[in-house]
């Protein structure tokens, strides 16, 4: 048995593959049978007059998504979508399916979630979802070439990381316990243990926002990376952007063509990324008519938006106001109301999906910020030990995966990017 994915190494064989029926219609001599079996579609050819009578009955009662096998032998034609078609020579049901929910018509944003177990076998949700696993997978490759080493943080934590309130609130037996909304603090360490690491896993922020790029649970690739400054940070993550980008453009064709994605603006994403300092930021928005937002107030959806329009690739916004980032952000040494960070913004209105900064690495600095950000000092003393014990230059950053997904696929919503969704209101399936 083989998958459809392999077919072009049978030409001219005779192959059995398990398959589902994904549509099928007839001439009354032949059935054309649309089969799938999760590695992609090919299309059977089953011909009244050279098979057994039985055959073509048992096929003719195969309703969508019924389950079979089917053997045939392959044939290479250029005109079929995969560029192969199988004239089929006998079927065997495993289940004729019962009448399916999701038929070929439009169906509403609400009942196609409460059917997302059945949706993502569609053709698109299958198509993102193999696009996002090809962004995983090239996302540790580069990190993995670069000599990151992948540890793993915890999920349950007794503190917030970056000291807001926006946590899931859990009992530890007799403790209190949060789910985690990122794995930075426990990455700095690793770091520390051994150079450069990162980890990827899901993160939790109990916000109760709708928006198009919120999710409630969702998940972080977090690099970080001892004796490395603010412009090497910056370097690391335009040339991983790179990376994925061309690698989802090699490698998931057939994805982006189903998709309709416009492949041109993908192949833009080249290092090196443009860059503009908050404060060119906020010129450029008095510019273009946002005179609302004021120099120490953070962007929101149409803020970014704006900026990414002035650039046909990614861009860094770097050098935030002290205020408002977290309270590890290193303080630019030449002018400390502003911190070495910046904030990857995509284009085509995808907002931010890469946040970073050099963090601090003076330990009283790093006191004196525990104060004003009212940290607890028992809950983030081993934090402040890592200043105290060996401390050294270094930054990291953190990738939402969801929101990259989103941008590279071209979506309208993260809700398509990770195969079960958790959203202010959804907790099924």
């Amino acid at each position: 048995m083989i998958t459809i994915r392999e077919v072009s190494a049978y030409v001219g064989q005779e192959v059995t593959i398990g398959v589902w029926m994904y549509n099928k219609r007839s001439s009354g001599k032949i059935q054309f049978l649309q089969l799938r079996d999760g590695t992609g579609t090919i299309q059977g050819i089953l011909v009244r007059n050279q098979v057994a009578p039985e055959i073509w009955d048992e096929a003719k009662l195969l309703t969508m998504e019924s389950s079979l096998y089917v053997t045939g032998t392959i044939r290479q034609d250029d005109r079929a979508p995969s560029g192969f078609e199988l004239d089929v020579t006998s079927v065997k049901t495993i289940q004729v399916a019962e009448e399916y929910p999701i038929a070929k018509k439009e169906h509403g944003t609400d009942f196609l979630m409460d059917h997302r177990h059945l949706w993502i076998r569609s053709a698109r949700q299958a198509a993102i979802l193999r696009v996002r696993a090809e962004i995983i997978r090239a996302i540790q490759t580069f990190l993995d070439q670069k000599g990151f080493t992948l540890v793993d943080p915890p999920i349950l934590t007794p503190s917030s990381c970056e000291g807001t309130t926006n946590l899931f609130h859990t009992k530890y037996f007799d403790e209190d316990a949060y789910l985690s909304q990122s794995g930075q603090l426990y990455a700095e360490a690793a770091a520390m243990a051994l150079n450069r690491v990162y980890s990827f896993g899901p993160t939790f922020r109990a916000e109760k926002s709708k928006t198009r790029r919120h999710l409630i649970e969702f998940w972080m690739i977090e690099p970080e990376m001892a004796f490395v400054d603010h412009e090497g940070n910056l370097e690391c993550q335009e040339q991983m952007l790179e990376f994925v980008a061309q690698s989802v453009l090699q490698n998931c064709q057939t994805e982006l063509q189903t998709l309709e994605r416009d492949i041109s603006k993908l192949k833009k994403i080249k290092a090196p990324f443009p860059r503009i300092t908050y404060d060119e930021a906020i010129e450029l928005l008095h510019r273009e008519g946002f005179e609302d937002i004021q120099w120490g107030e953070d962007f929101g959806a149409p803020h970014e938006t704006k900026i990414a329009e002035s650039f046909d690739k990614p861009v860094f916004i770097t050098h935030y106001p002290t205020e408002i980032k977290s309270f590890y952000m290193k303080p630019d040494p030449e002018r400390p109301e502003v911190v070495l960070c910046a904030d990857l913004i995509a284009p085509e209105g995808y907002g931010e999906i890469i946040g970073g900064s050099q963090r601090i690495d003076d330990p009283e600095l790093l006191a004196q910020r525990y104060d004003e950000h009212s940290l607890s000092k028992e809950a983030y003393a081993w934090y402040l030990d890592l200043r105290k014990y060996g401390t050294v230059p270094h930054s990291g950053f953190g990738l939402g995966l969801e929101r990259t997904v989103a941008w590279i696929c071209g979506l309208d919503h993260v809700r398509e990017t990770i195969p079960f969704p958790r959203m202010l209101n959804r907790l099924y399936p």
